[in-house]
């Protein structure tokens, strides 16, 4: 039975910690109602009307090798695709049920061509999948938090066996173990009021994932959902403890420390829009500008950002969210050395923005331009040995102006005498600094 073994952990995380930026998928039948993946629940729909979805479902323009080269143009370095949502609708060939991608029109394995492309361009992959499922018999259904049916009482749980139930998603989760190639990341949602722990069987189930993939990181939500850091965060791993902590739609005002003070390995889970299936009339995308900032702030307090996309019924990305990825694939094209395999500068948070660091590597992410030369706390001029813009190598002088003679003992930079910055979104100056700072 696994135990905890700090070392091998450490090992483990190591290419996560560098990964820092990572897409995304929610994708299934609830495409086709485009009212969110959560639609059955929310509108307490019976199985006979959900069931005409997948009859129906046939993203013709579905493309794995698109959307890998999506991911990758965007700056992402790992990607994770819903292969069950809480439907119960698997994206993958299981041999335990025909509520599969495999037995509809579209006839295909999903999971098996994204796992294909994305490793082809060069990511890590992972497979994100439900605990809950809806569409099995053995699930609870009358008086569960979330089902479909939980107000109904022709729908009690008299008959209903749950270990059965948890030997059917034991064994989906070994075959997506042992038929699908090496996984990099299993991505288990989620854990709600005593359905949590052992109630899943965890300690077999994050056994049994372990042994069959020994490198594979596991989220932590066998014993939280989007609340709650788990057993790491208290320094008293349970054997299904998470390797990651899992914040979803916020960022941690301070990141994420265990009790003894010491950094914990996390990831901010995030939409473009409000919606992780696909929602037709959700137009409230974020900007471009506001996500890269976003991503920068995970970086800057030691963790990652796992952004969505939503694709629709037919199989493409939403044209916003490729607009989206078009403009931060071209910032990352420009600057993801100042994401990749950084962290937090063990600094204050400056005015002008943010701070990254790789070793002795500082990068000053600039939102906002100063009146004059721009001030750099905390670094002194000494310290400096060079300067240069991420974008293009070019230096960037120290000031010299009489307008900060009165403040000595703070370094100001000379970005030049144009008022608006070379990149209106960050712009990013790489500082390199004596060893030791």
């Amino acid at each position: 039975m696994y135990t905890f073994d700090k070392r091998a952990y450490d090992r483990r995380v190591r290419w996560f910690r560098q990964a820092r930026f990572g897409l995304f998928f929610h994708f299934g039948l609830y495409a086709i109602p485009a009212r969110g993946e959560w639609v059955r629940s929310t509108e307490r729909m019976p199985e006979e009307a959900y069931m005409p979805f997948f009859h129906s479902f046939d993203p013709a323009r579905f493309d794995a090798r698109a959307w890998a080269r999506a991911a990758k143009d965007a700056g992402a370095a790992y990607a994770v695709l819903t292969a069950k949502h809480h439907d119960g609708f698997c994206l993958f060939d299981a041999d335990n049920t025909d509520f599969k991608s495999t037995r509809t029109p579209f006839g295909r394995d999903i999971v098996r061509e994204f796992l294909d492309a994305f490793r082809a361009e060069g990511l890590k992959v992972g497979l994100y999948y439900s605990l809950l499922d809806w569409h099995h018999p053995d699930y609870p259904h009358y008086g569960d938090r979330h089902h479909p049916m939980r107000d109904d009482p022709a729908q009690a749980n008299d008959g209903r066996v749950w270990e059965r139930y948890l030997t059917y998603m034991h064994a989906q989760v070994r075959q997506l173990c042992t038929q699908y190639g090496r996984l990099d990341l299993m991505w288990f949602d989620f854990s709600y009021d005593d359905m949590l722990g052992e109630k899943w069987r965890a300690a077999e189930l994050a056994d049994m994932v372990r042994t069959l993939q020994p490198d594979i990181l596991l989220n932590n939500r066998l014993e939280a959902s989007g609340e709650g850091f788990g057993s790491l965060y208290r320094c008293q791993p349970t054997p299904w403890h998470g390797d990651l902590i899992t914040p979803e739609q916020m960022i941690p005002p301070a990141g994420l420390r265990d009790v003894r003070g010491e950094p914990l390995v996390w990831e901010s889970c995030v939409t473009m829009n409000n919606s992780w299936g696909y929602v037709r009339t959700d137009r409230h995308y974020k900007s471009a500008d506001m996500l890269v900032k976003k991503l920068v702030e995970c970086v800057s307090k030691g963790g990652n950002m796992l952004l969505n996309v939503g694709p629709t019924a037919a199989g493409e990305f939403p044209p916003e969210a490729t607009a989206i990825l078009d403009k931060i694939g071209r910032w990352m094209d420009k600057n993801a050395e100042s994401i990749r395999s950084c962290g937090p500068a063990g600094l204050d948070k400056p005015e002008f923005g943010r701070f990254t660091r790789n070793g002795s590597a500082l990068y000053l992410h600039i939102f906002e331009n100063a009146l004059g030369p721009l001030p750099v706390p905390q670094v002194k001029r000494d310290d400096i040995l060079s300067a240069t813009m991420l974008s293009d190598g070019s230096e960037v002088p120290l000031s010299a102006s009489w307008v900060h003679s009165d403040y000595p003992d703070v370094c100001f930079l000379d970005l030049g005498p144009d008022p608006v910055l070379p990149d209106e979104t960050d712009t990013v100056v790489k500082l390199l600094l004596k060893e030791g700072f």
